[in-house]
């Protein structure tokens, strides 16, 4: 039996490579041309070391204690020329991934549909070209190019990892390169670039409640999470709250009431910050943080919107002196560089 490895390099790269039963994740890497750091590959010096954020795995007892500490084995730091994998894992490597001579993969997909959710929102489609789907982590995004420019944009990911048909949820900005391209001039069949996967936010292992936090087209990566979500089963409570401007940025609100369904635990609110909204949630998400959902911070925390949104809830978070179990969060500000 095989398992998927996601291997996080220091500048936001993540490769993914499948690791056979029995094989260490650095001849696995090897054998699929990631040069993993090492020098001895015996379990003596520690070149090697990594993090793993997620997963089962078997160190064996072949390796010195100066290469790896009992308690760095308590904080599950690895040997990849010592670890089996025993799941699907998630190891951060901290190294550049340009110096393991790898690098963000490329992709080509040629456009669906570009259709607008709202005045502030469009749904983009595309059809991965020549490739059995893209493998990421739920959260992360890619890097778009503009069609007929040389320009790039970085999308959070609302579709399911490893499917050709990828979607993606965004702002739509008045004269943006690519709002611009896909109001006016895509067309089905229009032939589009992408390079990644990337990004740090992305679902870890459930093990405790989730309160999720979304400004706007910050629902992208959420949407990505819930799919995973509901077709893994999850008995852990799930909670969204999810703010926009105005009544008419509300977009996919049929799905989450799909999610509420597929989702026995999944329960969502919405909030408006406009005065005139006819919401009977209005003001900002920090002021539909109630205690209860809190879990005295016996909580997993997602929280992805605009810049000025991310940096009201973490100011809330301080007021309240409030500290989750784990906290993971993503600013994206429209028309964003890859």
């Amino acid at each position: 039996m095989a398992f998927t490895v996601a291997l996080n390099f220091e500048d936001g790269v993540s490769r993914f490579i499948q690791c056979n039963a029995n094989e260490k994740v650095l001849d696995a890497a090897y054998r699929q041309k990631i040069n993993l750091p090492m020098d001895c590959s015996d379990g003596v010096c520690g070149t090697c070391k990594c993090h793993c954020e997620q997963g089962e795995y078997n160190l064996g007892d072949e390796y010195l204690e100066e290469a790896l500490s009992p308690q760095e084995v308590q904080r599950r730091l690895v040997l990849t020329c010592q670890m089996v994998p025993e799941s699907d894992c998630v190891i951060d490597v901290p190294m550049a991934s340009t110096l393991c001579k790898t690098g963000c993969q490329e992709f080509s997909a040629s456009v669906v549909a570009a259709i607008p959710l709202s005045d502030s929102a469009i749904e983009f489609n595309l059809q991965l070209e020549g490739s059995d789907g893209i493998a990421f982590l739920p959260g992360q995004y890619i890097n778009v190019e503009v069609p007929g420019t040389d320009a790039s944009r970085a999308y959070s990911f609302s579709s399911l990892p490893g499917k050709q048909a990828v979607s993606f949820l965004l702002r739509n900005v008045p004269g943006g390169l690519m709002s611009s391209y896909l109001t006016g001039q895509a067309q089905p069949g229009d032939k589009v670039r992408l390079r990644g996967p990337q990004g740090s936010f992305y679902l870890r292992t459930v093990s405790r409640p989730i309160l999720f936090l979304a400004g706007g087209t910050g629902l992208a990566p959420f949407l990505s999470m819930l799919e995973q979500l509901a077709q893994n089963g999850s008995s852990q409570p799930v909670h969204l709250v999810y703010g926009v401007t105005h009544d008419h940025d509300l977009v996919k609100l049929e799905q989450l009431d799909q999610y509420c369904q597929r989702l026995p635990n999944f329960s969502y609110l919405t909030c408006v910050a406009s005065e005139d909204s006819q919401s009977p949630h209005k003001g900002y998400v920090t002021q539909h943080l109630d205690a209860g959902r809190l879990n005295e911070g016996d909580l997993d925390v997602y929280l992805c919107g605009p810049p000025a949104m991310v940096e009201a809830v973490l100011n809330d978070f301080e007021r309240r002196a409030f500290t989750p179990a784990s906290f993971h969060y993503e600013k994206f500000a429209a028309s964003q560089t890859a």
